[in-house]
């Protein structure tokens, strides 16, 4: 049998497309011809939407039918994180019941990891799920949590066994968002968004049907999870051409303005470097030589940053393993972020601590001042990055660790 390229895909896609395409069904409706014709997914196999295909196959669907003017994938946690970790390690019972509704966007979903302490070391987490027959009672706390407040479902890791060693008493749930036992609170950040929720869990309940993975082997399932997180880094909402018309990309249209709402902010977290030169010389500061030399240490860094990103790009398209291209590619983007920052100073001055002025690009400049912190803290800290590259890399000796061999009961915590 001949290997499919990517002309195979794409043309296999159009045809279907031009066949089934109806701008007047709802979303959902059409979301569900996508998913049973087997190009949402086209990765997957055969028995869960799917047609054994590469795992390029997807991205190659979802971009031929949005180059042709349809709308593929819903956006968000539902498609990127728990639809592909549970299809891997979910039971068939659960994934017939979650897969349809998160692929066709029915159900929203979110992703309940970090705590308060527990967020670059995930596996010191707290949050304690204890087994009362046929169900799991969950208490505690989750943070950092990208739209909980309109989450209809959440993928969500548990301490359920505090005599195992620390990564390996964890559990991996599905859990409803919607019960009495489920809090959810905005948290208001210094550049006065608040795309992060912080979440309380009092006696919420999830069925042990909802378990992903084995009990206790929650840390392998969250590990593939962060996997998913780091192929889709960098997703954002899909834009519609005016002409565009008709029921489903209405909707979709809508869906995209909502998700894009909680990520608005996200260009100023990494910097802005396209807007230094602009602000250099509004400044006139374009004569500076120690200026100009640091702008051209900035315009190389990046450029070096993209580079990498699209090697670390073209290596998953071939279906490899993640490299050591994500790491130094999070590295280089918070060191842009920071150079930006330090840029921005130097050229606003005091002027820089404004965010009302007659100059609106002015106040996109004072946004990014407070918003490039959290450029090295977000998906994994600098300090981790180091350590990944250090040790799964460079073959580095561990940090040494005061928790490794005794049971978490015994561990030493905040």
């Amino acid at each position: 049998m001949a290997e499919v390229t990517e002309a195979d895909v794409r043309g296999q896609v159009l045809e279907w497309f031009h066949e089934t395409w109806d701008p007047d069904v709802s979303l959902i409706e059409w979301r569900t011809r996508l998913l049973e014709s087997g190009w949402a997914v086209p990765s997957w196999s055969t028995e869960w939407f799917g047609q054994g295909l590469p795992v390029w196959a997807d991205s190659v669907a979802h971009a031929t039918i949005r180059q042709a003017g349809g709308v593929a994938m819903p956006l968000g946690a539902a498609s990127t994180l728990a639809a592909p970790t549970i299809y891997e390690h979910g039971s068939d019972e659960l994934k017939g019941r979650v897969l349809r509704p998160a692929l066709t966007g029915e159900h929203t979903w979110c992703q309940l990891f970090s705590e308060p302490g527990a967020g670059s070391d995930l596996a010191g987490m707290k949050a304690t799920a204890v087994r009362d027959g046929d169900t799991w009672i969950l208490n505690g706390q989750k943070v950092w949590n990208t739209s909980a407040d309109h989450a209809d479902m959440a993928i969500l890791v548990a301490r359920t066994d505090w005599d195992a060693v620390k990564h390996q008493g964890i559990t991996y749930f599905v859990i409803d968002m919607h019960q009495d036992g489920v809090e959810v609170r905005p948290i208001e950040q210094m550049n006065y968004h608040h795309s992060f929720m912080e979440v309380f869990m009092t006696d919420a309940e999830v069925p042990v049907e909802n378990v992903v993975g084995e009990v206790g082997g929650g840390w392998a399932v969250a590990r593939a999870t962060l996997a998913h997180e780091r192929r889709y880094a960098g997703m954002r909402g899909v834009k519609f051409a005016p002409e565009q018309t008709g029921r489903v990309i209405d909707e979709a249209r809508a869906e995209s303005a909502v998700y894009n709402e909680t990520y608005k902010w996200y260009p100023q977290r990494m910097g802005r470097p396209d807007l230094v030169l602009e602000r250099a010389g509004v400044s006139g500061r374009l004569d500076d030589p120690v200026l100009r030399d640091d702008l051209m240490k900035l315009y190389s860094l990046e450029k070096a940053s993209l580079w990498t990103a699209e090697r670390a790009k073209a290596n998953r398209a071939l279906g490899r393993p993640p490299g050591s291209e994500g790491s130094i590619g999070k590295l280089a983007t918070s060191e842009v972020a920071r150079r930006c920052n330090a840029l921005f100073t130097r050229i606003a001055g005091a002027e820089g601590m404004l965010k009302t002025t007659d100059d609106p690009v002015h106040a996109t400049v004072a946004e990014v001042l407070v918003s490039t912190p959290a450029q090295s803290i977000a998906g994994g800290t600098d300090e981790i990055q180091h350590n990944i590259l250090g040790e799964s890399f460079l073959g580095l000796p561990k940090e040494p660790a005061a928790d490794r061999g005794i049971p978490y009961r015994d561990v030493g915590r905040s």
